[in-house]
């Protein structure tokens, strides 16, 4: 396992990422002074944002299944935890975005090439209300993670 978002694991049978990709910002208020620098004040942190960039080979690893779940899992709107394979645990995420291109195409129209971006963002932790469901029984926990 690479990583975990919810239910969903980043592997080389379902999506493994080239690069892990973190931004964080964090907020200065900004006054405008006379005859010299504007004054700034810290306001808190901005936004988190995580980019996995990566490439999908369905002849040899992973599927276009799994972009779909990753699709579903953004179609809720729900928030999911983000725990790398190392088991350090990111918080609370939504999935802002998943961009695909298809390349190299068999003869069905089928892609042997597809690019994929998954762009997440936090929110706060103490957000449990927006937390996304996960299977309710074992064989649904099978069917994310095949």
């Amino acid at each position: 396992m690479m990583m975990a978002l919810g239910q969903f694991v980043f592997s080389l049978q379902t999506l493994a990422y080239q690069e892990f990709q973190r931004q964080t910002d964090w907020r200065h208020g900004s006054t405008s002074r006379i005859g010299t620098r504007p004054a700034r004040q810290y306001l808190g942190p901005g936004d988190d944002a995580i980019t996995l960039p990566g490439v999908l080979l369905p002849e040899l690893a992973g599927s276009q299944v799994s972009l779909d779940k990753v699709r579903e899992m953004a179609d809720t709107g729900k928030a999911w935890p983000v725990v790398d394979g190392t088991g350090r645990v990111y918080g609370l995420w939504v999935i802002e975005s998943l961009s695909e291109t298809h390349t190299l195409f068999f003869q069905d129209g089928a892609a042997r090439r597809i690019e994929f971006n998954i762009a997440l963002k936090r929110i706060d932790d103490d957000r449990v209300d927006l937390l996304g469901s996960f299977p309710s029984t074992v064989g649904e926990l099978l069917q994310v993670l095949l």
